[in-house]
């Protein structure tokens, strides 16, 4: 396989930028023209001693905004663990390196924009979990890696990666223009790793978790629902667990993604704001469309749809059903799983029958494995797709479930368990899988949902604790804020750094960013403010008799109370909406 260069030495002078690779035996050093932004090969020798020189890990891309070409580079990573030999890193930081030597050629209008499409970049960048490795391909699970040809294994990494979970794609577009420059880029992924050496009956394995987030309709929460007209849905994870031992290893992949059809659920100030099933749409076409591709890349597909089946949920699940049963896809099978009713009043045992009733289809998928002579000896004909509202909290109790139930066979056919061994007898095995379960619920709940996932307590320590459910209330609290009052912007954010919306820096004038609000946005919280404030200075101010006190509490009490109303009814127009992508073209 064409590896990528791992150490860098950035050197820049006013005119170009001189990237070293840095790896014991190459010679090769990337120029980038800082005027005509054109890219070349050159050697060490063609590097200026005038230049400013710096460590870089990586270039993540570059990007153009309206003060011209940046350079996005990491400045450093930390390691997560060895893959099979080969070294997996996290980006930690970065830095954005402009093309230009100054922005004074800019008007104070776009000074501003360009500052906030910066800290727009810097807001995906700041998100946690940029995971890459330049000799290893991280975007394939181990059943495609296995299914590959001799001229795949040649490829580069940028050529032969899965660019569903390319979140860098964007960003290295001139790199894939120009496949001689392709060592000094590598695909970086979104989403969870985590890789922890554990011991059994003595012996030592290794247990790895990998998410992988899809950058395609990509977003946050309530911005981004269902599928598009090409059947990409929102939030779409997939999540592969391996476990080595002996040069034998195993993998069981599971997916995750929001309910494959055309419905939206925006934010208008409301806790849970009303779903919405698109009437002017044909939902069959797109979700015919996603799950030809999940047959294709996966096999037989079970469809755990774990929403309320009742209130605002309930049309979505009967949508879901239907569809289904309209496709006659016999290689697809629904089952509706009512969570929160099962699961009511602490009832957390009863999971166990919606993973009973899957255990014979389960043991009919099998999966991946690698016998220590390097030869497939079992491939995984199918996967669960599980689904709730977010595909955050419920999703990942059931998918850590699961995986416990393939680990299980898989250690006992490895020689780790014991016959009649369980793996929930082994305390200390046993705590490392639920915090990496529960770690892994809570990089993807802040990926796409702003805070930490709920119902983590459950998934650490197998039972709901009192505690958890007071964390519980306080990340929905952070989301509730999040989701009205922030999310436009890093609905913004994520479109700009996947290239969803491109800068026109020849273009002069207004931007969708200086959007002007309604004058309803500034005056109604005014009103509402100095009318509550009023209420309550009427009651600490006594006036002469109660009856006058009464009447000022009540006059200012309801002139609060109806503007918050009226608030509350056009909530959509107080929300942070998404100004550089329009609707139509997310939904």
């Amino acid at each position: 396989m064409a590896t990528a260069y791992e150490r860098f030495n950035l050197h820049a002078t006013p005119e170009k930028f001189y990237i070293e690779a840095c790896d014991d035996g190459s010679n090769d050093v990337l120029v980038i023209d800082r005027v005509s932004t054109e890219m070349t090969l050159t050697g060490i020798k063609d590097i200026p001693p005038s230049g400013v020189t710096r460590p870089i890990c990586g270039i993540m891309g570059t990007i153009r905004l309206v003060a011209g070409m940046y350079l996005i580079v990491i400045t450093r990573k930390r390691k997560v663990g060895n893959l099979f030999g080969h070294t997996v890193w996290k980006a930690v930081e970065f830095d954005m390196i402009s093309y230009k030597k100054t922005i004074l050629h800019l008007t104070d209008s776009q000074m501003q924009d360009n500052k906030t499409f910066l800290s727009m970049l810097n807001s995906v960048l700041n998100t946690d979990g940029f995971y890459f490795c330049t000799d290893y391909d991280l975007t394939h699970t181990q059943q495609r890696l296995a299914n590959t040809s001799p001229d795949f294994q040649e490829m580069s990494l940028l050529e032969r990666a899965d660019q569903r979970f390319v979140w860098n794609g964007y960003l290295l577009r001139d790199f894939f223009a120009q496949p001689e420059l392709q060592k000094f880029a590598f695909p970086v992924v979104h989403g969870f790793i985590a890789m922890k050496p554990c011991c059994i009956n003595g012996k030592i394995f290794e247990w790895i978790l990998i998410s992988r987030r899809s950058c395609f309709r990509a977003g946050v929460r309530y911005y981004v629902r269902g599928i598009d007209s090409e059947g990409h849905a929102a939030n779409f994870v997939e999540t592969e667990q391996i476990v080595q031992y002996n040069n034998s290893r195993a993998a069981f992949v599971q997916t995750r993604g929001s309910m494959p059809f055309f419905w939206s659920q925006r934010p208008n100030l409301k806790y849970k704001p009303k779903p919405q099933i698109s009437s002017t749409t044909n939902h069959l076409d797109g979700f015919q469309r996603h799950f030809d591709s999940q047959v294709l890349i996966y096999g037989k597909q079970v469809i755990l749809n774990l929403v309320n089946q009742k209130g605002s949920e309930l049309p979505l699940e009967q949508a879901f059903a239907k569809l289904v049963n309209t496709m006659e896809n016999g290689m697809i099978k629904y089952i509706a799983f009512d969570f929160h009713k099962e699961c009511s009043k602490m009832r957390w045992h009863r999971l166990q029958i919606l993973v009973d009733a899957v255990a014979e289809m389960q043991d009919e998928f099998g999966y991946f494995m690698l016998n220590s002579d390097g030869r497939v000896v079992s491939e995984q004909s199918g996967t669960f797709r599980s689904n709730c509202m977010d595909c955050l909290d419920r999703t990942n109790v059931i998918q850590s479930l699961l995986a416990r139930r393939s680990l299980q066979s898989q250690l006992q056919r490895m020689g780790v368990l014991h016959v009649g061994q369980k793996i929930e007898e082994q305390a200390d095995f046993e705590k490392i899988y639920k915090n990496a379960w529960a770690d892994n619920a809570n990089a993807c709940a802040k990926q796409y949902a702003g805070t930490g996932a709920l119902k983590t307590d459950f998934t650490r320590t197998g039972k709901r604790t009192q505690w958890g459910l007071v964390m519980d209330g306080w990340n929905s609290m952070i989301r509730y804020y999040k989701n009205n009052f922030s999310d436009g912007f890093r609905q913004d954010s994520i479109d700009l750094f996947l290239g969803n919306y491109t800068v026109d820096e020849s273009v002069e004038g207004l931007t969708p960013l200086r959007v002007q609000k309604d004058w309803k946005f500034l005056t109604l919280p005014i009103v509402m403010l100095v009318a509550f404030s009023m209420c309550i200075i009427c009651l600490l101010l006594a006036g002469d008799t109660w009856t006058e006190t009464l009447a000022y509490v009540l006059f200012w009490g309801t002139a609060s109370a109806v503007t918050a109303a009226v608030i509350l009814f056009n909530g959509k127009e107080f929300v942070d909406a998404p100004k550089l992508v329009q609707k139509e073209k997310m939904d």
